[in-house]
């Protein structure tokens, strides 16, 4: 422990849906990094004025998905350090924080095994029609397997990953235990010669995204969102689908183009989709075009939820912070560079 320091203030903000229900760990976290001598204030965010606000007389912000930007960065003088719960980062304006010396820390890996399982869990229901047939049984009360055409065994089909980083290549390896081919996008593998070797060794090809819209009996997206591939995943991309095949998209609401995946969905050119983002991190439920339907399945961004993962988290958020107030940047999980 580190006595005597400064008393720094630190805000633990996101949306109310994000909210955990106990930051003890994270607060613990910070205080074994920089001392005791840190205060905190923890709420749930409203608007940009009540968080700009609370950030008056902070050094440092804890959040996952709030979106922090040049409106608040200039209003926020003392701001030091945004400590992002999380390994996107994309719902931060790099060139606003490196404008206002403010430090970007994330975490590099918390929750590989739980989104790879989430992915499956979406593939496997999605496959097996399993939304359908238990909307049938609750509602309808009918008992009947034939009333909607049977698919096609896993083993059977392609799968495509769209951002072969760590998730995706562990989904590229249960994949594999189902029997099926894999094949991988990722524009930062081109011209990769190691990177190409690792693929070669998990027995998945690198390729164009234009092949795997071609190739691919299901789609999975596992990018980070960057201003280069938001919307990635737009009409055009789904009309070079030619396979109608399941689309699954555990990464960022950003990547896809929401009017598009309906119009597709209605167009019968992909033939299900499963969710775990949507284009907005708060979206309005009600008035989404993809709820209630047979071969939708939409989860809360909850694909990294678990018990082990939440915990990590929260210690690795919160070590960042610390490390960052007493001076230790070499000691942060990953500081994001700023260019």
């Amino acid at each position: 422990m580190r006595e005597g320091r400064r008393i720094k203030k630190v805000l633990i903000c996101d949306y109310v849906s994000a909210m955990e229900k106990d930051y003890e760990p994270t607060m613990q976290s910070v205080r074994k990094a920089y001392g005791k001598d840190v205060e905190f204030e923890i709420c749930a965010y409203e608007n940009d004025k009540q968080l700009i606000q609370k950030l008056q007389g902070k050094d440092g912000l804890i959040t996952g998905f709030l979106e922090i930007g040049e409106t608040i960065l200039a209003q926020t003088p003392e701001l030091q350090c945004i400590s992002v719960s999380g390994i996107g980062y994309s719902n931060m304006e790099l060139e606003a924080a490196k404008k206002y010396g403010v430090t970007v820390c994330h975490i590099r890996e918390y929750c590989t095994e739980e989104v790879a399982e989430h992915t499956f869990s979406l593939i496997g229901a999605l496959n097996r029609n399993l939304k359908f047939y238990d909307t049938q049984i609750d509602h309808a009360h009918e008992w009947k397997y034939h009333t909607i055409a049977g698919g096609r065994n896993l083993c059977s089909q392609t799968l495509a990953v769209f951002g072969f980083g760590r998730i995706g290549k562990r989904v590229a390896q249960i994949a594999h235990a189902y029997g099926m081919k894999v094949i991988a996008v990722d524009p930062y593998t081109i011209g990769n010669a190691q990177a190409v070797e690792q693929a070669e060794a998990l027995d998945v090809k690198l390729v164009s995204a234009e092949a795997a819209f071609r190739q691919a009996d299901i789609i999975t997206n596992h990018m980070n969102l960057t201003d280069k591939n938001y919307h990635f995943f737009n009409k055009e991309a789904f009309a070079q689908m030619e396979r109608t095949p399941i689309f699954v998209n555990v990464g960022r609401g950003g990547s896809v183009e929401e009017a598009a995946l309906v119009k597709a969905l209605d167009e019968g050119k992909i033939r299900a989709a499963g969710l775990d983002v949507l284009e907005a991190e708060e979206p309005d439920l009600v008035h989404c075009g993809l709820l209630n339907r047979n071969n939708v399945i939409i989860t809360p961004h909850c694909a990294f939820y678990s018990a082990e993962s939440i915990e990590k988290l929260q210690v690795v958020s919160g070590a960042n912070m610390g490390y960052q107030l007493a001076g230790e940047p070499e000691r942060i999980d990953e500081v994001v560079k700023l260019g």
